[in-house]
């Protein structure tokens, strides 16, 4: 009888419990959690910028590094959130297209909404630098409930004016009156989205930095888009119409008092 030590020196080291293969080929797998602080598109940067190039000087040339679980899905979320913008953006214009019958008009209602999105980025970054919110899923989602919360108040504008003049008003007494009528509910819907989101957005108890986001998207995009609403709808129904009134002048033609001689 022999004894382990006289055939072999064991030592205690440090080694995987398994060996994983892909493709028949062995593959270790380091799993990096990035800090609450950092947004995962930061963490993939310096992955891919200074720990991949690191590792690859010091792999063998047949050795293949390959980035997934959260960076592959991240680029999926981006592109799946992308459609779905735009696809929001194709049916509210389709929308409003039927419900004015107006390409034109349809044009005036989404022009507030670049102003709505500025003002969720806005939301968001001064959230970020109060309390290190970075834009995630949630986020992301209320950018596309921001388009919908927003265009409510454009409709209300625009449908009233039209309603006016259909009753003979010009262009300033059709907004001057779409004003007064529309500009209490306008700011009630406003202030409502605004002060209920609020606390949400400023809430530091646990489990709320999961809705934080998209209610600082919401707080920044209504109350933005309402300052833009109420001046930058009726400025664009002006430039509108005295851009079509000289193509509408009609031209006037000389006729002869007395037919020809046959």
């Amino acid at each position: 009888m022999l004894s382990l030590a006289e055939l072999a020196q064991v030592d205690t080291v440090l080694a995987p419990n398994q060996l994983r293969r892909i493709d028949r080929r062995r593959t270790v797998t380091l799993t990096v959690d990035p800090p609450a602080a950092m947004s995962l598109e930061e963490a993939l940067d310096i992955v891919d910028d200074e720990i991949v190039p690191a590792l690859r000087d010091r792999l063998p040339a047949d050795a293949a590094i390959r980035v997934s679980g959260s960076a592959d899905r991240l680029g999926e979320v981006v592109r799946s959130m992308g459609m779905n913008f735009a696809m929001a953006l194709v049916v509210l214009f389709m929308l409003m297209a039927a419900m004015f019958r107006s390409l034109r008009d349809s044009a005036f209602v989404m022009a507030t909404l670049p102003m709505a999105v500025l003002g969720g980025v806005a939301g968001l970054r001064v959230l970020d630098l109060a309390a290190g919110q970075t834009l995630d899923l949630l986020s992301m989602i209320g950018f596309i409930m921001l388009l919908g919360m927003v265009i409510n108040n454009a409709i209300l504008l625009v449908a009233q004016t039209r309603e006016a003049q259909a009753q003979g008003a010009s262009l300033d007494t059709a907004l001057k009156q779409a004003l007064e009528q529309r500009l209490r509910p306008i700011l009630i819907a406003a202030l409502t989205g605004v002060l209920g989101a609020l606390p949400m957005a400023i809430n530091p108890g646990p489990g709320a930095v999961i809705y934080r986001g998209l209610a600082a998207v919401s707080v920044g995009g209504v109350a933005l888009s309402l300052l833009f609403t109420v001046v930058l709808v009726p400025a664009l129904l002006r430039l509108a119409t005295r851009r079509a009134a000289p193509a509408a002048v009609p031209s006037m033609h000389a006729a002869p008092l007395h037919p020809p001689a046959s």
